[in-house]
């Protein structure tokens, strides 16, 4: 069974060794792509030049890399020799002081300069705007699946081929839900999120996928958007916890109906 539009999604931080043990785990439970945050002390284009020569059709996206910390000229010589048609840069904002202007600078460079499609991880409408209309993809994060659908909407309206990713925080294991909690509450804290939260009427909780809720709710997630990448939850983040978080998700995705 191969998931055209499930996803894997994982932190950096991870590393590349066991990303490139993860990776052909993730190809082969046939989930379509693997998403690598990227963290300081987690530099998820490492982490993809060491999954790259594993996998052989699984794309391989950065999720997202802030431009206020890494520019575009230094992610294009990071990704040189990564397989182009498999690769999605994914950027942000992160704590710059002209989000807009130094992600549209960073799209336009991206694209003048490989042959990979660029995403924009956006939060609020006027960065989901810039996306739509200059990226090629757009990164979405901690939305219901209702919203995520209207955002969806609002993308394709403007530009109908534009492809639309959700990371959904996802625990499969019930000794995982405790540490989903501490992710949304932790979320729930920071400023942007929290102003982001209040406005669509939602709690970050409401946005996550758990063991008993995973079953009900994956459909109206895969509805709701082009892509919808389960961004792991485990204990304790080790190798083993993510290739068991695979196996059991892609187990959980091959009982749905359809």
């Amino acid at each position: 069974m191969v998931l055209a539009d499930v996803s894997i999604g994982v932190a950096g931080t991870l590393g590349p060794e066991a990303i490139a043990t993860l990776a052909p785990a993730v190809e082969r439970a046939g989930f379509h792509g693997l998403w690598v945050n990227d963290l300081p002390g987690g530099d998820s284009l490492a982490a993809l030049h060491a999954a790259a020569p594993v996998t052989e059709r699984l794309a391989l996206g950065t999720g997202v890399v802030p431009v206020d910390r890494r520019d575009a000229a230094s992610i294009l010589a990071a990704s040189s020799g990564l397989p182009a048609p498999r690769l999605r840069i994914g950027i942000g904002s992160g704590a710059s002081r002209s989000p807009l202007g130094d992600v549209g600078a960073a799209i336009d460079e991206l694209r003048a300069g490989t042959g990979a499609a660029v995403y924009v991880g956006a939060l609020g409408p006027r960065m989901r705007l810039l996306a739509a209309e200059r990226a090629d993809g757009i990164l979405l994060n901690w939305l219901t699946s209702a919203v995520a659908a209207r955002q969806a909407d609002e993308a394709h309206a403007l530009a109908p081929q534009k492809h639309v990713a959700l990371y959904v925080r996802t625990a499969v294991h019930e000794d995982a839900v405790p540490r989903l909690a501490q992710e949304a509450d932790r979320y729930s804290g920071y400023p942007s999120y929290k102003a982001n939260f209040d406005r669509l009427g939602i709690r970050a909780l409401d946005t996550t996928l758990d063991p008993a809720t995973f079953a009900g709710r994956i459909a109206a997630y895969r509805d709701a958007v082009d892509e919808v990448v389960l961004r792991v939850i485990t204990v304790g983040d080790t190798l083993d916890e993510h290739l068991d978080f695979v196996d059991r998700a892609a187990e959980l995705l091959r009982d749905q109906p359809g």
